[in-house]
């Protein structure tokens, strides 16, 4: 690690769960990281994988170790000396691949599934060469002793439970804070594939706020009664001061004010909306930008999924469907 940790500049080849927690982490707390991260985790066929031979390191993540895209994008750039795979070691292609190139292997641990690893070596190696603090993140046992969290925890199921029950199914992220966009691209995964089985699930939709003010709120407020929202926002201490000598009536009100000051604003205004209108919606008001908040974020959201899973009556760490898609796609190269 020690040598490792002098490379600045990194990539992170990976699909789905093997690569989305460790990109949440770097845009959530980007501000506490100096080195370059690039993040592949699709396939594009008209993008150039650059890669300086002797200044990158390549960290390529599969559980299975026989991911179609992890491979491509892999195998289609030009070969470098410093090559991390994090894959079970078992009889699949990048295990096989690691050990003929003679790269570090570290265990992908059979029992955590992809969308649920974050916390494990797929999360947490990533975390340590962007230089934060990894035992940070390990909140688990603070939180199961907390009765609060508790408390909290089994009340969101059950409110999430019971709007299932008057078929509202689309669970609507309103989120105010760009660096957290990738968080719940983690979280839609983590929802969407745990629970979309035997005809029950969750959709969930992240919509940017507040952009979505002039998109698709109207249709929220006035159109078919089938969601619930979650309200997000994380305070920033150190947000950009409006010019107040720009700024002239009837917008008065605005010197002296912070670009955050809006939008807290507007996050309190739409709640206050969403009120009279008897919307259901529950919200997250994040005091601290940090490894011990990304920590207890991660906790909470897998385990409400785990909890809504087995009260739905459905297995949340497997994804049978999913595997048909792979079966038939190997097919059609052949």
């Amino acid at each position: 690690m020690k040598k490792l940790k002098k490379i600045k500049n990194i990539k992170i080849i990976g699909m789905g769960g093997s690569i989305l927690g460790s990109k949440a982490i770097y845009n959530f707390l980007k501000h506490k990281i100096i080195k370059n991260f690039k993040f592949i985790d699709n396939l594009n066929a008209s993008e150039k994988l650059k890669f300086n031979l002797n200044k990158n390191l390549n960290i390529i993540i599969s559980k299975s170790g026989n991911t179609l895209e992890t491979i491509s994008n892999f195998s289609s750039i030009k070969k470098n000396k410093n090559n991390i795979f994090i894959t079970e070691k078992n009889n699949n292609y990048l295990y096989a691949l690691a050990m003929q190139t003679k790269s570090e292997i570290v265990e992908h641990k059979n029992y955590i599934g992809g969308r649920y690893s974050v916390l494990s070596e797929v999360g947490m190696l990533p975390a340590e060469l962007m230089g934060l603090n990894v035992v940070k993140f390990k909140q688990f046992n603070n939180l199961i002793k907390n009765k609060r969290f508790i408390l909290n925890l089994i009340n969101n199921v059950n409110f999430t439970l019971n709007l299932i029950k008057e078929g509202k199914f689309n669970s609507i992220i309103l989120n105010y804070d760009p660096k957290s966009e990738d968080f719940f691209k983690w979280y839609q995964q983590l929802i969407a594939e745990s629970l979309g089985k035997k005809s029950k699930g969750i959709m969930p939709i992240l919509s940017s706020m507040p952009k979505d003010n002039h998109s698709i709120l109207q249709l929220y407020l006035d159109g078919p009664k089938k969601n619930f929202y979650t309200f997000f926002d994380v305070l920033e201490k150190k947000s950009n001061k409006i010019n107040k000598d720009l700024i002239n009536k009837p917008f008065e009100n605005l010197k002296n004010k912070t670009i955050y000051d809006v939008v807290s604003s507007q996050k309190a205004a739409t709640m206050k909306v969403f009120s009279k209108k008897s919307l259901p919606f529950r919200s997250f008001h994040i005091l601290k930008r940090d490894e011990k908040t990304m920590g207890e974020l991660f906790s909470f959201f897998i385990l409400e999924t785990i909890l809504l899973g087995k009260a739905l009556k459905v297995n949340p760490f497997d994804q049978p469907s999913v595997e048909l898609i792979k079966t038939e796609t190997k097919k059609i190269l052949l």
